[in-house]
């Protein structure tokens, strides 16, 4: 492949990545089909049963547009103005999703201890339920992954700020350092058995250090810390349509053959830590620039779900349990359209709280003015 150094002065604007956002939609989709998986879709199984590694992908994602959009700028990161529009971006649809699946906390009351149940009602709205193992999924199941968020957040601007290596190959193999130093607390898990379970992991394992890998937000910084890498791999390099188009198809091949071959065969915690993440890696970077494969993933419609994928990610789980609790599809005479018709109800909310909640609470939020420089 052929690289080379170019300047890309700061003062630019980074170009869109749209196919970065259809690919969101789809990460999105798979967690749901992960979560409620849908009838007659043998073919992509493998894929769907193992979609719980498409939340790292996103800690991925993360790292990687952060450092593609505020790396190497002319002027300083201030940081309370990023973590107040961090801030604006996450938390309304997350107040939200609490509010709109208030009801589970009954369900909460009767799961819980009376200390479990207090301390977790304090510590979900302040996004740190994530931190306790045992409390992590309170309230609302998938949100766990915002305390992993707001911890790498808060980290950003220093990390943005440490002296990255400039050359494409040192970054290269920094990414896979990182990558293989993550894989390591997963792969004492294995030898160790900590939890004593009696057969090999599998996402219905239950017990305390299985669930601190997979909800810990310390767990998921190194693969924060592979997209900011790839992030400033990213404004390195220089490559043709051609060669975005090569890496990306090999890719997608790659894993194509990986989940009709070998996912049977991997260690379930292993696949937690990240195991695929260098193919995700190169996915993204085949994606990030204009290529026959990347005007697919930038289909309109995949875009419009894909900007609102982290209202779908947050919504989707209390939302169809409810709507499953109160037999709504029953009440409305619409079972024999199900699961489907729940899947489409489940879109639609996410793309109304896009345009109800996210971006009015964001400007709301973001109202006072700040320097242009930020």
């Amino acid at each position: 492949m052929n690289t080379i150094l170019h300047p890309n002065p700061a003062s630019a604007r980074r170009p869109n990545l749209p196919a970065l956002t259809g690919l969101r939609a789809l990460l999105a989709l798979g967690i749901l089909f992960f979560h409620f998986t849908p009838p007659h879709m043998q073919l992509l199984d493998p894929v769907i049963g193992s979609a719980y590694t498409f939340v790292g992908f996103f800690f991925l994602l993360s790292g990687y547009v952060l450092a593609y959009n505020y790396a190497g700028r002319s002027t300083p990161l201030i940081k309370r103005v990023f973590w107040r529009a961090r801030f604006a971006r996450l938390y309304p649809v997350f107040l939200l999703s609490l509010v709109i699946s208030v009801t589970m906390l009954q369900a909460e009351w009767h799961a819980r201890s009376l200390h479990d149940f207090f301390t977790g009602l304090l510590l979900t709205p302040l996004l740190l339920q994530g931190w306790s193992p045992v409390l992590a999924t309170f309230w609302n199941t998938v949100a766990w992954a915002l305390s992993a968020e707001a911890l790498l957040y808060a980290a950003f601007p220093w990390l943005i700020r440490l002296q990255w290596p400039k050359s494409p190959a040192r970054l290269i193999v920094l990414l896979l350092l990182i990558w293989a130093l993550g894989l390591v607390p997963h792969s004492l898990y294995i030898l160790l058995n900590p939890d004593h379970l009696t057969a090999p992991a599998n996402r219905y394992s239950s017990g305390y250090w299985i669930r601190a890998l997979k909800y810990t937000p310390m767990v998921y910084a190194t693969t924060f810390l592979i997209g900011i890498a790839l992030g400033r791999l990213q404004t390195y390099l220089s490559l043709s349509t051609l060669q975005r188009t090569l890496i990306a198809a090999a890719s997608l091949v790659a894993l194509t053959a990986f989940y009709a071959t070998a996912i049977s065969r991997a260690p379930f915690i292993l696949m937690h830590g990240g195991l695929l993440m260098p193919l995700f890696a190169a996915l993204m970077i085949g994606l990030s620039g204009p290529n026959p494969i990347a005007r697919i993933f930038s289909w309109r419609p995949l875009v419009l779900l894909g900007e609102a994928s982290y209202c779908l990610y947050l919504l989707h789980f209390n939302f169809i349990n409810l709507l499953r609790t109160y037999h709504v599809t029953d009440r409305l005479h619409l079972a024999a359209f199900d699961p489907w018709i729940t899947y489409a109800a489940t879109i639609l909310l996410a793309i109304a709280a896009l345009y109800l909640v996210e971006v009015p609470a964001r400007n709301v939020i973001l109202r006072r003015r700040t320097p242009r420089s930020a």
